[in-house]
Formats: structure tokens, C-alpha cells, sequence
């Protein structure tokens, strides 16, 4: 952050005074990262941790474990979904847009960094926590198109801002403002923006030896072709980029597995063995107990699938639908896709190839990982990676622009947009230790008031699902929330106020 000034600086004083600039600037860095250490441990204790899988698990039980039993109806949902109702883009457009902010460098480089911080029974607990969060990313579309509104540009607004407010009821707006806000600093300083640039820059400069002032800013000038767009030019990027994207990391990552078989057993072995281990922990860190795997697990897990974070429901809101246990359905296995499949097998191509252990810094694991199964695979999985990060930020300057909307109005989108090119044009050039550590923090920012309202709204959630499934199924009596005594119309009373559905 000092560079400029230093070298101005040194050549006016000499070179003592390059050094204490130097200096002054390791000093400044390393105190911001421990400041951000203490916040992050704070906020990702134990009460978090909580909330989020004690929410997910009253959901899974509320919903007779939905995302088990009715994740063949999801997959069948995701392609041929009857796109009825009203609604700015297609389901799948939707889907693919939440998973184009989903499926990013969390997938990738936030598996190795928690299995470098709390071992492999991280992984364990990423999963653990990923089963749950699907019960908890179903609860998040459902109530997203039920709440959602029309902005005075006639495109459809929804999530956690909208339903914390129309459904908990108008005295727990500052909550819903709080989650905007949250979102907002997200999108612009988070998940939406630095990671996403750093990863790219990073894996650019190692594999092909580009600088990063070139590849920051091509990155700003493609971001800004996309999102100028909004809404429709960002899903029809998404519809084309996601599958692509997703199918050729996985059949890489299977390449590797394949590569390195012989290791698989131990490697699954070594996850479940490590997630209950309670001694320190051998190779590349230091004390990995069950509660630093659990909380490197969960955080990352969050980070890397969003469940319970409240911003795939943002662009859920936006599906032509007219059943809002449909669209849960659809969103629920955004978690599934992601964590199941793609985290999982980052994770399993890290510890079978042995690169976890070693010195290597997490945001290279996977690329030595990759390279050491084949030729070219830190070159390929720069390319996957470019797409990852790109799509991300495509996906969270959508979810920033409906924060935005919700907290100023429409007039301030287009600031928004703008300030967030410049950003994603800066983000190079920030520490990654930084980085992850304030995208933890804003994360959680998000998810505590998102996690009260799914709490606060579960009701609503098993009326709605019950609702779609007696209609899905008319002559169906038993089965999961399909019963014959509930009617196809809900009415919620709150402060005297009837919402039907």
C-alpha cells in the first residue's frame, strides 16, 4: 500500500529511508492482520458455530430431511423446472447465478486453507456442516420468493432483507438493515471482490508469468462488459460458463483420484480420524484439535457454499416461479453441487497427492496438487480458476446491487456498479491473509441476522413445502410434508396483518 510513496521517498533520502518506509509498512500489515485474527476467532466462536448448525438441524428435523428425500426431485427440478409464474429469469438462470457466486476460490483455495489451518477432519466437518446447510439453503428459497417485492425498475427484489422485514414483522427492520449492509461490504470488500482477484493474480503470475497490473486489469474491463448489464446479462453468462466450469474441474479432480488411488483409503481414513482428534496435529500447522477442524471447517464451509450466509436467496427471488418450495428445491442443491461434490474432492486431490502436509502456501496447494498427478495441470487449473473467481464476482455483484437497492433505492445501483469495477481493479494488490480474515468477518456479519429469520420463519417454510408437495402430489397421504390435512392456502397472522401464499 506504500510502495509508491517509498520509492519517491528513497530516492529523495537514500536508501536507509527505503528501508524504514519498507518497514513501517510490514509493522502496519502485521498488526491489521492480527487485529482481524482476534475479530474473526471472536465472531467464529462457538455461538456462531452453533447457530449455523443448530439452525440446519431444526430445519432438517422441522422438514423430515428434506434434502435427502427429496434431493432426486431437486436434480430433476434444476433442468426441467416449469419456469411458471412471474420472475426476471428462468430457474436454472437462477440457480446458475447463485452458483456462479458460490462455486468461486472458496471451492478451491478456502478447502486448502482449512485443511492447512485445522487439518483434514476439516473436510469432515465442511461436509457435516454442508448436509445441514442444505435443509437451511432450501428454508433461504422458499422464503426468498415468497417475500420477494417489484423495485421501481419493475425487477424483482428478495432475500433475507425482504423477509426478515415482511415476514418477522416491520419492527425488526434494523435487522434486515443490518444484513444489507452486511451484504453490501461483502460484495464490495469480501467474497465479491478481492479473494476472487487475488486468486486469479496469483495463479496467472505463477503459471504463465503475466503481471498483475495486466491481469487486474483485464479482469476490471471484463467485469464491467458483464455487470453493466444487470441482472440478465450476468445469468446469461452464468448459464454458459457455470456447467462448463463445474463438469471440467470435477473431471480433473477425478483424474487426480485416479492418479493417486492407491492413496484414497488412507486419505478418507486420515479425514475421520483427524475430525475427532484431540492431540496436535503433524506436517504444515500445529494443534489442530476437533475445535479448530469444526471451526476451520464450518467458516470455510460457508464461505465456500454459502448456506445460511443469505445470498443465494437474493438471486433466487428473482426465478420465474409461482411455488416457492419449487425454487427451494432448485437452491438446495446449489450446497449439494458445490460442497458434496466440488469441495470434497478438492480436499480428497489435496491429501491424496500429500501436498497439505508439505510448506506450500494454501492459495498454490491445489496447483502443486494437480501438477504433480499430470503435465499441465497447474496450467489447467489456472484457467478453471480464472473461471471460478470470474463468475463469483459476477454472482456478488448482483447480490451488492440488491442490498444496495434496498438500503438507498434504485438511483444508487449504478455507483454501486461502478465502485465495484474499481475494487475488483484494486484487489490484487491486498494481503491474502487479509483477505480471508475480512471476508470471515463480513460472512458472519450476514449470517447472524439471516439465521435468526430462517429460526423466526421455519413455520413457514414446512406450510410452503407442504402446500407444494400435496399439490405435486394430490393423492399422495403420506410421505415427506405431504399430508392430507393441510389446505393449499397459508395465512400467517403477524401484528393483526394477513400474508397469504
Amino acid at each position: 500500500m506504500f510502495r509508491a510513496f517509498n520509492l519517491s521517498r528513497s530516492r529523495i533520502n537514500g536508501f536507509d529511508s527505503f528501508l524504514f518506509f519498507n518497514m513501517l509498512e510490514e509493522r502496519v500489515e502485521m498488526n491489521l492482520v492480527h487485529v482481524l485474527e482476534t475479530i474473526s476467532s471472536w465472531i467464529w466462536g462457538a455461538p456462531l458455530i452453533i447457530l449455523v448448525m443448530g439452525t440446519g438441524l431444526w430445519l432438517t428435523i422441522r422438514l423430515k430431511m428434506l434434502q435427502v428425500f427429496r434431493l432426486p426431485l431437486a436434480i430433476k427440478l434444476i433442468g426441467k423446472a416449469p419456469n411458471e409464474g412471474s420472475g426476471d429469469v428462468s430457474s436454472f438462470a437462477a440457480l446458475s447465478t447463485a452458483l456462479a457466486a458460490t462455486v468461486g476460490t472458496g471451492s478451491i483455495v478456502g478447502v486448502a486453507t482449512a485443511i492447512k489451518l485445522g487439518g483434514p477432519g476439516a473436510l469432515f466437518w465442511m461436509v457435516v456442516a454442508a448436509f445441514f446447510g442444505m435443509a437451511t439453503k432450501y428454508a433461504e428459497g422458499v422464503l426468498a420468493v415468497k417475500y420477494r417485492v417489484k423495485d421501481r425498475n419493475g425487477q424483482f427484489s428478495g432475500g433475507p432483507m425482504y423477509y426478515i422485514e415482511k415476514g418477522l414483522g416491520r419492527r425488526f427492520k434494523p435487522l434486515a438493515m443490518l444484513f444489507a449492509f452486511s451484504g453490501m461490504l461483502v460484495a464490495l470488500f469480501g467474497i465479491g471482490t478481492f479473494p476472487q482477484v487475488k486468486a486469479i493474480v496469483s495463479s496467472t503470475e505463477n503459471s504463465f508469468g503475466i503481471p498483475p497490473i495486466v491481469t487486474a486489469l483485464t479482469i476490471a474491463v471484463l467485469t464491467a462488459l458483464v455487470t453493466i448489464g444487470g441482472l440478465k446479462s450476468i445469468a446469461k453468462v452464468s448459464t454458459k460458463v457455470v456447467p462448463f466450469k463445474t463438469g471440467l474441474y470435477v473431471l480433473i479432480c477425478i483424474i487426480v483420484l485416479i492418479r493417486f488411488a492407491d492413496q484414497l483409503p488412507a486419505a478418507i481414513a486420515l479425514v475421520l480420524h483427524s475430525a475427532f482428534s484431540t492431540t496436535s496435529a503433524t506436517g504444515g500447522f500445529a494443534g489442530a484439535t476437533i475445535m479448530l477442524a469444526m471451526r476451520s471447517g464450518v467458516a470455510r464451509g460457508i464461505f465456500a457454499n454459502e448456506a445460511g450466509l443469505g445470498s443465494a436467496p437474493i438471486a433466487a427471488a428473482a426465478a420465474k416461479t409461482k411455488w416457492p418450495a419449487e425454487q427451494g428445491l432448485i437452491s438446495m442443491t446449489g450446497v449439494f453441487i458445490d460442497t458434496m461434490v466440488i469441495c470434497v474432492m478438492t480436499g480428497l486431490t489435496l491429501l491424496v497427492s500429500g501436498v497439505w502436509s508439505g510448506p506450500t502456501d494454501a492459495g498454490l496447494m491445489t496447483q502443486q496438487a494437480f501438477s504433480s498427478a499430470f503435465p499441465l495441470g497447474a496450467e489447467l487449473l489456472t484457467i478453471i480458476l480464472i473461471m471460478f473467481a470470474f463468475t463469483t464476482m459476477l454472482g456478488w455483484n448482483y447480490y451488492g446491487e440488491r442490498c444496495v437497492e434496498y438500503l438507498l433505492g434504485v438511483k444508487w445501483i449504478k455507483p454501486y456498479r461502478y465502485l465495484f469495477i474499481v475494487l475488483v481493479g484494486g484487489g490484487a494488490f491486498i494481503k491474502l491473509d487479509a483477505i480471508w480474515l475480512l471476508a470471515d468477518i463480513f460472512n458472519a456479519m450476514m449470517a447472524f441476522p439471516n439465521l435468526i429469520a430462517l429460526l423466526g420463519l421455519s413455520g413457514i417454510v414446512v406450510a410452503e413445502t407442504r402446500t407444494y408437495m400435496n399439490t405435486l402430489y394430490p393423492n399422495k397421504k403420506k410421505g415427506i410434508l405431504a399430508g392430507a390435512n393441510v389446505g393449499a392456502a397459508i395465512q400467517v397472522e403477524e401484528k393483526g396483518q394477513t400474508v397469504n401464499s
